[in-house]
C-alpha cells in the first residue's frame, strides 16, 4: 500500500509577525489590567496623625476665629493714600490647620503655595481680605522696578493647561490684544498703573513662584529671619521681592 503524503501548509511570514505583535499587545494589556486591579483593591494608604497635630490645628483655628471676631468689632482701617493703588502679597507661612475663612481668602488671592505672590488692587474689599490673612502673608506697595523684574523674570501664563513663560510678545498680543495689551511693556504698565484692564491682565498672569535659599536661617516659628514678620510692610516689600526673586 502506498501511503499518501500529508501536505503541510506554510504560514506566510507577515502573518506570523502580525500574530506575534497581537499576542504582545494582549499580554501588555492584561498586565496593566492586573496592576490597576491591585491598585483599586489596595486603596489609599492610611495616614496616621498624632494627637499633638490635632491639638495644634485646633489651637490655630481657634486663634484665627478669635482674631477675626476682634477685627470685626474694631473700626475698619483707612485706605492708603490715592497714589498707592497697587499691592504685592506674598505668602511666607504655612496654612495647615487654619480657619476655613482664612483658607478661603488665601485661595481667592491665589496663594495656594508658600512663597507664591500676586498683585492686588487696593480697595476696601482687598484691604479686609489682607487683614484677615495677615498672620500668613507679607504685603506692601511695590515700585516700578519690582513689578518689571517680577514679570520679566517670573511672569508666566496658562495656555492649554500648561505653564508658559512670557517671552514672546506675539503670545501676549494673541491673548490680550483685545484689551490693548500687545507686549510685555504694555502688561507691566497696566499692572503698575492699575488701569481699567488690570483685572484681565492680573488674571492672565499666574501667581509668581518665588524662590528661597535652601539653607536660609529660620526662627523658632519657622519664619525666615531675612524676611521678617508677616503683615503690612509698606515699601519694604521691595526688599522682600529682591530677596525672593
Amino acid at each position: 500500500m502506498t501511503r499518501s503524503k500529508k501536505v503541510i501548509k506554510l504560514v506566510p511570514e507577515y502573518l506570523l509577525k502580525k500574530r506575534k505583535t497581537y499576542q504582545a499587545i494582549k499580554a501588555t494589556q492584561a498586565k496593566l489590567a492586573l496592576l490597576e486591579k491591585r491598585k483599586v483593591s489596595k486603596g489609599k494608604p492610611l495616614k496616621f496623625r498624632r494627637l499633638e497635630d490635632f491639638l495644634k490645628d485646633s489651637h490655630k483655628r481657634h486663634r484665627d476665629e478669635t482674631r477675626m471676631r476682634r477685627t470685626d468689632l474694631r473700626p475698619a482701617a483707612p485706605l492708603p493714600p490715592e497714589k498707592n493703588k497697587l499691592a504685592f502679597v506674598v505668602r511666607i507661612r504655612e496654612i495647615k490647620g487654619v480657619s476655613p475663612k482664612v483658607m478661603k481668602v488665601i485661595q481667592m488671592m491665589r496663594l495656594r503655595k508658600i512663597f507664591s505672590g500676586t498683585f492686588v488692587k487696593i480697595n476696601k474689599t482687598s484691604m479686609a481680605m489682607m487683614k484677615m490673612a495677615e498672620p500668613y502673608v507679607a504685603w506692601g506697595f511695590p515700585n516700578l522696578k519690582s513689578v518689571r523684574e517680577l514679570i520679566l523674570k517670573r511672569g508666566q501664563t496658562r495656555i492649554n493647561r500648561r505653564r508658559v513663560p512670557l517671552t514672546d510678545n506675539a503670545l501676549i498680543e494673541q491673548h490680550m490684544g483685545k484689551t490693548g495689551i500687545i507686549c510685555l511693556e504694555d502688561l507691566i504698565h497696566e499692572i503698575y498703573s492699575v488701569g481699567k484692564n488690570f483685572r484681565a491682565a492680573n488674571n492672565f498672569l499666574l501667581p509668581f513662584k518665588l524662590s528661597v535659599a535652601r539653607h536660609a536661617a529660620r526662627d523658632k516659628a519657622g519664619l525666615l529671619k531675612d524676611l521678617g514678620n508677616p503683615g503690612f510692610r509698606a515699601t519694604d516689600i521691595n526688599s522682600i521681592i529682591r530677596l525672593l526673586n
